[in-house]
């Protein structure tokens, strides 16, 4: 359990999220303590610790490939803030009554990527900052029957699951800049939810036996099939599409996994 309440810092911008009265979107926000790990609590700690990451990330590093092929580092940091700034916009036409998606289109996204990615270190920085500050304000406002689309018509969204959705997208593609930050690093709550969300999502692509060494955990894939083993990260890791199985042990060799969402 993540202790303490929701407030935090963002590189050294106050954010505020303070607990609501009504049960359902405390839920929501990830702050009823029944003994979970509190989501927005996760969320500011991924947050604050890619942020201090990405101050000591130089102009030079940003032009160089990230783990993801085709991006360097500085599309991967674009990607993050824009992701925090869809969010944020969306949530925020939930409480204005004049509902946006998180994107315009799938080409106006990839677009805004290539242009923000070509931006210098510190526009990249501060766009960070300002989107992840954003986005802190909204959740503090989100209501948990709101709903909200990724594109114009596409999949709707629960405004309830935009905090674990956002923290996937901080922990992950913090590894996938390549800059120090593992798999290892990520924390063990963070590392067992996406073991077993990969391993959900992969269900009907492969059959597997994981065990998590770790944390002692056997998770299934599918219907279970041979075993895979190796820490919670490692495994997740290559469950979401990264690498090729470095860390893991198998008693077959490991399948061919097709890309991850």
């Amino acid at each position: 359990m993540l202790a303490g309440t929701a407030n935090d810092q963002l590189v050294g911008h106050p954010v505020s999220l303070t607990r609501a009265t009504d049960t359902a979107d405390s839920e929501a926000r990830g702050e009823v303590d029944d003994g979970r790990v509190n989501p927005v609590e996760a969320l500011l700690e991924a947050t604050t610790r890619y942020l201090t990451a990405l101050d000591g990330v130089t102009e030079e590093q940003l032009r160089e490939p990230s783990q993801l092929p085709g991006w360097t580092r500085g599309h991967v940091v674009a990607h993050i803030a824009l992701n925090a700034h869809g969010f944020a916009r969306a949530l925020r036409g939930t409480r204005t009554g004049e509902p946006i998606p998180m994107y315009d289109s799938p080409e106006a996204r990839n677009a805004d990527i290539e242009e923000r990615a070509s931006g210098s270190r510190d526009e990249l920085a501060a766009f960070n900052q300002m989107a992840s500050l954003r986005l802190a304000g909204e959740l503090r406002l989100m209501k948990a029957l709101a709903t909200i689309e990724r594109l114009p018509g596409g999949v709707v969204l629960d405004a309830a699951q935009v905090v674990e959705l956002r923290w996937r997208e901080v922990e992950i593609h913090h590894a996938d800049l390549d800059i120090g930050y593992l798999p290892s690093h990520w924390p063990t709550p963070f590392a067992a939810y996406l073991l077993e969300t990969a391993a959900d999502d992969r269900s009907q692509e492969v059959s597997l036996t994981l065990h998590a060494r770790d944390i002692d955990k056997t998770v299934l894939v599918g219907k279970g099939g041979h075993g895979v083993a190796g820490s919670a990260g490692d495994l997740a890791w290559w469950l979401v599409g990264r690498g090729s199985g470095e860390g893991l042990t198998s008693t077959r060799p490991l399948p061919e996994l097709g890309s991850w969402k």
